[in-house]
This record gives C-alpha cells, structure tokens and sequence, in this order.
C-alpha cells in the first residue's frame, strides 16, 4: 500500500479566508472531562482529525458511547457508572499523549484506573510523574507494571498541590479530578494556557465550583456529582499561527476566519518582527506577506510565551529570513529532529542543546522529506511553499492528527498542495 504524502511545489501568492477550526489541544481534554458526568453530552466546533477519532475509539473501549464528528459536533453519552470499564488500552494509548488526561477523571469516579503509559509525538523524553505526584497529593495510589499505571482510591480529598512544573496535562488531570474531591483544592504553579481556561469553563458548565483557571493558581470546591454539558470548542491558536506562517512563506493576503487573537499576543509579536503584518478583525486575523521575511530572535517558553508548537513553523520561515535568528527550545529537548530535513532543503540551521542558529538564505529547495510529529510534518509541508522545485512529505498522516483536511484547505486559498496514498486519487500532470 502506497504511504500517505503530500506533494507541494511553489506557486502564486495565497489569497482567500481559511476558517481555523476547533482547538485540537482543548478538545481532547474535554471529550476526557466527560467521563466525569453520566448522561449525554454534546462538544460542537469539533475538528475532523484522527486524534479526535483515536480519543473517541479509547472512550468508546470503556463502554461510553461516542457519535462521529457531523457538521463539527460530537455526541457523547456516558452510561452509569458500573457499566463503564476504567481501563486505556495501550493500543489507544501509545497513539497520542493526551490519553493521559483520562487518568483524573477516572481516578475522581470510578476510585480506579488501568492506564498504558502514553505515547504519541516523538520529541523527546516527557515524563508524567507531575501527573502522579499531583494525583496522589489528593489521595490517588499508583503502581506501575507489564507497561501500565494502575491507581486507587477510596474517596479524593481536596488538598494544596503545587506543581513542580506547569504542564499542561498534569494540570488538566490535577483539575479534573479535584472537582469531584471532598472539601477545597488549590493548584499552585498552574499552567495558564487557553485550553485549561476552556476546560474549566465545560466543567464550571457541569456544575464544578472553579476559580483562577488562567493563572498559576486555581481553586477548586469540590462537589459530589457533576450533570452532562453542552460545550463549545475554543478555536486553534497553533493551526492559526500554522496558516500565518503558510502566508508567510508563500506570501499572500488571507483572513484567517475566526482565529483567537486574544490568546495569540506573543506569538503574532514574533510573527509581526519576522516580516508579516497581522491586523484584528472583527472575523479574525488579517495577515498580509509581501517581501522577504526578516531574522529575529525567538525562545519557548510556557505560556503565555510563545509555545514550543508554534516553534516548527516559526524555524521553517527563518531558514528563508534576510540575516541570522537564534531560536532557543526551553521546554523540550528533542524538538530539533525536523532540523535535518530542513537542511535537506538546502536550510542553513546549526544546532547545539537547546539552541538553533539559522542564517537565512533565499530559497529553499525541494526535496523529499518525512515529519516525526505533527507541527514538524506541518512546518516541512509549508516549507515547501518557499521551495524551488517539488517537495514530497512522506508520512503526512501526522498532519491529519491534528489539522482538518489540511492539503484542501491551504488549496482552496492558491497553494500547490496535494494529498497522495491510500485512498488518494493521484496528482494529475
């Protein structure tokens, strides 16, 4: 069977509305946070991507019942509590590393849970013990074992809980779970990302008691049973910041149709200082890219800094940037693996730790290449917007984890862009 990729070659400058879908990183939280609540709820803004399929599929093993994705709404009903099986299965699992956040809730419910150790991105090392410690600060017993986390609990009891970190997974998992604790617990070192804002918001809608989701200390006042929610997902500031950079790599003139600006201040400030001018509108975002992009410095950092996801795409527009960037990578220690196929492309990019020093040249060049993870994947498929000549990205499945037909979309507004493999009609000459 033939490998899914995409085929890019340079073309004209983008012009059009790209409408930027459902959260990917919130989504899969509070399809999770359902868990929490017997009955039937529905999630719309929902994006048609496999991790949404792959998360609806581990529910689904636990006997929760879950719709499709139609129209971007999504049906999920939980059935009673002694009919649901408190168990991820590794062949779920070790497909996406967000399967983790079931932990909590079904740690707060059903006092047990079987969990394989998560997979997913290949990036680097990133271990959960701030899950577990946080957990079990709250009561929670774990024992690991053949590949799996096991955990008890014979009733959560609301307690501090500092983080030694501000993951953002172990704060989703932590505010899961105290929301069904007995008595108050405080989440110090909290992550503040958007999605822990959005997942708060669907639990507070449940009847959850929260306060201070956004900052790095959150309140929780435990209650003794949540009601199913009716939830909107908030927009997806990483695929907004990934259809800018599209711009600026192609050039062009596109309304980004919904984009969260509130959310995306460091990120449009960097993106602005590299070359794009990005206006508010009242749709969005309205991003222009006429000339050569320009050199800038860049760290990751949590946010509200500019993310590591972003980071990808922020490297593929400096490598055709007019001087010399240094990009430094805070958070994880295996996000330069892309690098290498960057300079397939005739990139000029030294690395070395955490650092990235890329001087800028004109054109890249196309060649074939392959993404280990999905904004990698995505930022090598944008890099062929800027490439003489044909780029093929081979395992561009990991760009339909988390982009909604991504090769249509940017094709709709004037890229060169098509989908190839299983199920993929060919490239017509």
């Amino acid at each position: 069977m033939q490998e899914d990729a995409l085929i890019i070659r340079p073309g004209r400058p983008l012009q059009g509305d790209i409408e930027i879908k459902g959260a990917k990183n919130s989504v899969l939280k509070l399809m999770a946070a359902t868990l929490l609540a017997e009955g039937t709820h529905v999630i719309d803004n929902v994006p048609q991507i496999t991790d949404v399929a792959i998360m609806a599929n581990l529910l689904r093993s636990m006997g929760v019942t879950v719709s499709d994705v139609v129209d971007g709404r999504l049906t999920i009903i939980v059935p009673p509590e002694d009919k649901v099986i408190p168990r991820a299965p590794y062949e779920l699992v070790e497909k996406i590393r967000a399967s983790i956040v079931v932990l909590g809730p079904l740690v707060a419910r059903y006092r047990r849970a079987e969990v394989s150790m998560p997979g997913g991105d290949d990036f680097g090392h990133r271990p959960i013990n701030f899950h577990l410690n946080a957990l079990e600060a709250l009561g929670a017993a774990f024992e690991a074992s053949h590949g799996y986390i096991s955990a008890r609990a014979s009733g959560l009891l609301g307690t501090r809980v500092v983080l030694e970190f501000p993951s953002h997974t172990a704060t989703d998992n932590v505010l899961m779970a105290s929301v069904l604790a007995k008595g108050t617990t405080i989440i110090e070192n909290a992550a503040k990302e958007p999605e822990i804002i959005d997942l708060a918001q669907m639990l507070v809608e449940m009847g959850a008691k929260i306060s201070g989701a956004g900052t790095s200390r959150i309140e929780v006042e435990g209650v003794d049973e949540l009601v199913p929610a009716n939830h909107r997902v908030i927009a997806d500031r990483v695929e907004a910041a990934t259809m800018a950079a599209a711009v600026g790599l192609a050039t062009g003139d596109v309304n980004l149709v919904g984009a969260p600006s509130m959310y995306m201040d460091m990120v449009l400030e960097k993106l602005s200082a590299i070359g794009l001018t990005i206006t508010e509108t009242s749709r969005g975002l309205h991003v222009i890219c006429r000339d050569r992009l320009r050199a800038t410095d860049v760290a990751t950092l949590p946010y509200p800094g500019v993310a590591t996801d972003y980071k990808p795409f922020i490297v593929t527009m400096l490598s055709v940037a007019d001087g010399v960037s240094i990009v430094t990578e805070n958070l994880f220690s295996g996000r330069f693996k892309y690098v290498d196929e960057l300079r397939r492309m005739g990139a000029d990019i030294r690395t070395e730790g955490h650092h990235a020093v890329i001087r800028g040249v004109a054109r890249l060049s196309g060649a074939p290449v392959k993404g280990n993870d999905i904004r990698a994947a995505a930022a090598l498929a944008l890099a062929g917007l800027a490439a003489d000549g044909e780029t093929i990205l081979a395992a561009s499945s990991h760009i339909d984890r988390g982009y909604e037909d991504f090769a249509g979309r940017l094709r709709a507004v004037g890229a060169q862009i098509e989908h190839v493999g299983a199920n993929s009609p060919e490239i017509p000459n």
